[in-house]
C-alpha cells in the first residue's frame, strides 16, 4: 500500500500530464502525442488507485472485477462506433460521468465512515456540501446527457420543446437546489437528500429539452463541462488530488469551450447555459415552404465544372462523414491538383454537430494540415473562388442565418459558399440539415445539385476528371 505522500505525488505526476495532453490535442500536428499523454496519466492514477486501496486482498480484487468490466465495454464500444456516430458516444459517456459521481456522492452519504467524512447524521459540513454540490451537477449532467443523446441518435426530436413559464419554472427548481443544499447540510435528513438527487435529475431534462439541434454542439461541450465539475467535486468528498485536478481540468477547458462556441455561431453563453433561453421556433416560412425548381447534374457536369477551374475550395459536413467519403475525396483533390487547380477547405466550426469532427477526418485521409482552413481564415476567399464543393454539409452553408430573423440558426455565421461562381452540391435528397429548415443554396442560380451517395459521387468525378 502506498502512503499518502507518494499517492499524492504520483497524483500530482499524472495531473501534468493531463495538462500536456490537453495542451497536445489543442493541434493536428500534436494530437497523437497528447493522446499518449492523457493515457499514460491515467494508467498512473489507476495504478495509484488500486496500490492505496485499504484492504488490498479483497478490495483490490473488486476494483479489478469491475474495472474489467467498464473497460472492456468501453473498448468495444469506441472500437465498433463509426466517426459519424461520435458525437451521440460524447453525449453517452458524459452521463456516465454525471452517474459515476453520483452513485459515489451517494455511497459516501449513506456510509460516511468509509471516506473518513464521520459517521451518519453527523458528516462534516464542508464534505457535505461538496458531495450536494457533486450529486446536483453530477445528476444534471447525467439527465441532459441522456436527452443531448436521444436528440443526436434521432431517438427525440432534434426541435426546440417548450412550453409556456418554462424558463421561470426552471428558475424556481435551481433555487430550490440551493434550499434543498442548505437545509442538507442542516439537518442531514436523508429524505431531503433523495429529494436533491430527484430535482437535480429533473432539471437536467429541463435545461435540454428547449435547445434546438442547430445549438446541439455547444450542449455537448456544456454537458462535458458539468461532468468535468462534478468529477471535482465527487473528488474533495474522496480526498483524491487525481480527480480533482482532472475534474477541474475537463470542467474549465469544457466551459471554455463552450464559450468559444458560443461566440463563433453568435449565440449568448448564458442563454445556452439557462436551457435554451430566449430560443425560437423555426419559422412557418420555412416549414411550409413550396418546393422550388433546381438544377441538378451528375459526376460528368461536376468534373467538367472543376476541370476549368483555377481554384475550388472543399465543404466537408456530417453528409460525408456519414458516406465515410473522405479518402474518396483526398483521391479527388490529387487528381485536381496534378492538373494545377488550386484546392483548400473550409471547415465550420460545428460541421459534423461537433467541434473538430471534420478535421478528423481529413486527418484520416491523410490531407494536409496547410490545405484546412476555419471558416474565419477562409470565408472571405469564396468570392473569387471558381468552384465550391459541398459534400455532406447543409446548416452551416445556409444563407438563411444571415436574412430570417425567424430561423433558428438565424445570426450563426456560415460559410459563404454562394458567393462562388459555381457551387455543386453532393447529397443525397432536399431534406433539411439537423437545425431543421429548408436550405436557400439549394435553390440558387449558381447551385448544381449532385443527387447521389457522396463516396460514388465523388468517386465518379474523379474517374471523369
Amino acid at each position: 500500500m502506498l502512503s499518502a505522500n507518494l499517492s499524492g505525488i504520483f497524483y500530482l505526476i499524472s495531473g501534468v500530464l493531463f495538462i500536456l495532453a490537453l495542451r497536445g490535442l489543442s493541434s493536428p500536428e500534436t494530437s497523437r502525442q497528447g493522446n499518449f499523454f492523457g493515457i499514460l496519466g491515467m494508467i498512473i492514477a489507476i495504478t495509484v488507485t488500486f496500490l492505496s486501496i485499504g484492504n488490498f486482498s479483497t478490495g483490490f480484487v473488486v476494483v479489478l472485477i469491475f474495472l474489467l468490466i467498464g473497460g472492456l465495454i468501453g473498448a468495444f464500444i469506441a472500437y465498433k462506433i463509426p466517426m459519424t456516430a461520435m458525437p451521440e458516444l460524447v453525449a453517452g459517456f458524459h452521463s456516465l460521468v454525471g452517474l459515476a459521481a453520483v452513485f459515489v456522492a451517494i455511497a459516501a452519504f449513506l456510509n460516511p465512515g468509509a471516506f473518513n467524512l464521520g459517521s451518519p447524521g453527523n458528516i462534516k459540513l464542508g464534505s457535505l456540501i461538496e458531495m450536494s454540490i457533486g450529486a446536483a451537477v453530477g445528476a444534471i449532467t447525467f439527465s441532459g446527457s441522456i436527452i443531448a443523446f436521444l436528440k443526436l441518435q434521432g431517438i427525440m426530436s432534434g426541435s426546440p420543446i417548450t412550453f409556456k413559464g418554462q424558463h421561470l419554472f426552471n428558475a424556481l427548481i435551481l433555487i430550490s437546489i440551493i434550499v434543498l443544499t442548505y437545509l442538507l447540510c442542516s439537518t442531514q435528513s436523508s429524505n431531503l437528500f433523495w429529494i436533491l438527487l430527484a430535482v437535480s435529475f429533473l432539471i437536467g431534462f429541463l435545461l435540454i429539452i428547449p435547445i434546438g439541434g442547430a445549438d446541439m454542439p455547444v450542449v455537448i461541450s456544456m454537458l462535458n463541462s458539468y461532468s468535468g465539475w462534478a468529477a471535482a467535486g465527487i473528488g474533495f468528498t474522496l480526498e483524491n488530488t487525481a480527480l480533482i485536478i482532472t475534474g477541474a481540468l475537463v470542467g474549465s477547458s469544457g466551459a471554455i469551450l463552450s464559450y468559444i462556441m458560443c461566440k463563433g455561431m453568435n449565440r449568448s453563453f448564458f442563454n445556452v447555459i439557462l436551457g435554451g433561453f430566449g430560443a425560437t421556433e423555426q419559422s412557418s416560412s420555412s416549414q411550409n415552404k413550396e418546393q422550388r425548381p433546381v438544377k441538378s447534374g451528375n459526376a460528368d457536369d461536376a468534373a467538367f465544372l472543376m476541370k476549368n477551374a483555377s481554384s475550388v475550395i472543399i465543404v466537408p459536413g456530417y453528409g460525408m462523414a456519414v458516406a465515410q467519403a473522405q479518402h474518396a475525396l483526398r483521391e479527388m483533390v490529387d487528381t485536381l491538383k496534378k492538373n494545377d487547380i488550386k484546392v483548400s477547405y473550409a471547415i465550420h466550426p460545428v460541421a459534423g454537430r461537433m467541434p473538430g469532427h471534420m478535421n478528423v477526418l481529413l486527418a484520416e485521409a491523410n490531407v494536409p494540415y496547410d490545405e484546412v482552413f476555419e471558416l474565419e481564415e477562409i470565408n472571405n476567399d469564396f468570392a473569387n473562388a471558381d468552384v465550391a464543393f459541398v459534400i455532406g454539409a447543409n446548416d452551416v452553408t445556409n444563407p438563411v442565418a444571415k436574412t430570417d430573423p425567424q430561423s433558428p440558426i438565424y445570426g450563426m455565421p456560415v460559410l459563404d459558399v454562394e458567393k462562388c461562381k459555381s457551387v455543386l452540391f453532393v447529397k443525397r435528397s432536399l431534406s433539411p440539415g439537423y437545425a431543421g429548415i429548408d436550405n436557400d443554396l439549394f435553390y440558387k442560380e449558381n447551385t448544381l445539385m449532385l443527387f447521389a451517395d457522396a463516396k460514388k459521387m465523388t468517386e465518379d468525378i474523379t474517374k471523369n476528371l
